[in-house]
């Protein structure tokens, strides 16, 4: 099986610890394979950059020459996961939603600790939309933007330790999730301490990846991800073929 795991922004230092943990958390026989996109925001930290990434990255989709079996989508809650559900036919996952589907199997509530302040709503409003609001308990901000947390993982951990110490404290958390792919990696110094699981979305979206792909599964095209019409989109000569291949 060949998972396609994609960092939604442009960082390679970022993109390289995605798919370590991708990869430590890929059965054997999984192979990883890991981009970024060709152009587009570094970090993203607003809705402005979330938009730009989604074309980029579904851009970038649409170039992989090779076959896959699953996408893991490696921003947390970021825009455009309908639209690669759109433009291939494999199962495609996005780390926000399978970070919060596994939590809420281990536990009856679960907190996001994500980067600045400005994501919590956007954050919230995908679990929402995805129907996995309710037991969440809270989602805060460890005040680290997405650029930070990859140039510094000890200060990230100390900052998403201190948030997720409070989560469980204050909020009730019995799960904590990592809210940002850059994150990946840091669930164990944070579990070693506060003593709850912590949910990597990577790693979440990767195992998630394999066994809805093993099921032999696929995306539905028979209504809202059928693939888009095959017209010729000005300035993205790479449409017209990633039209053809979902078709």
């Amino acid at each position: 099986m060949k998972i396609l795991v994609v960092n939604p922004n442009t960082s390679v230092s970022m993109t390289e610890s995605i798919a370590r943990s991708a990869r430590r958390a890929a059965s054997p026989g999984t192979e990883i394979l890991a981009v970024q996109p060709f152009f587009g925001p570094e970090a993203i930290d607003c809705s402005l950059e979330s938009y730009l990434s989604a074309v980029a990255v579904m851009d970038r989709i649409l170039a992989v020459g090779e076959p896959y079996d699953a996408v893991v989508l490696a921003g947390f809650g970021e825009h455009g996961r309908e639209g690669v559900q759109e433009i291939t036919d494999v199962p495609v996952l996005d780390i926000a939603e399978s970070s919060a589907h596994v939590a809420q199997m281990i536990g009856r509530s679960y907190s996001v600790v994500t980067t600045l302040a400005r994501s919590v709503g956007a954050i919230e409003d995908r679990l929402r939309l995805a129907g996995l609001a309710d037991r969440c308990a809270s989602v805060r901000s460890c005040g680290l933007s997405t650029a930070e947390v990859d140039a510094d993982p000890p200060a990230a951990v100390a900052a998403i330790l201190a948030e997720a110490e409070r989560a469980v404290r204050e909020d009730r958390a019995e799960v904590i999730c990592l809210g940002c792919g850059g994150m990946a990696g840091l669930e164990e110094a944070i579990t070693g301490r506060l003593g709850v699981p912590v949910v990597d979305g990577v790693a979440a979206g990767v195992r998630l990846a394999e066994a809805v792909a093993g099921m032999g599964l696929r995306t539905s095209k028979v209504c809202t991800y059928a693939a888009p019409p095959a017209r010729p989109v000005p300035g993205w000569p790479l449409s017209r073929s990633g039209a053809e291949r979902a078709a």
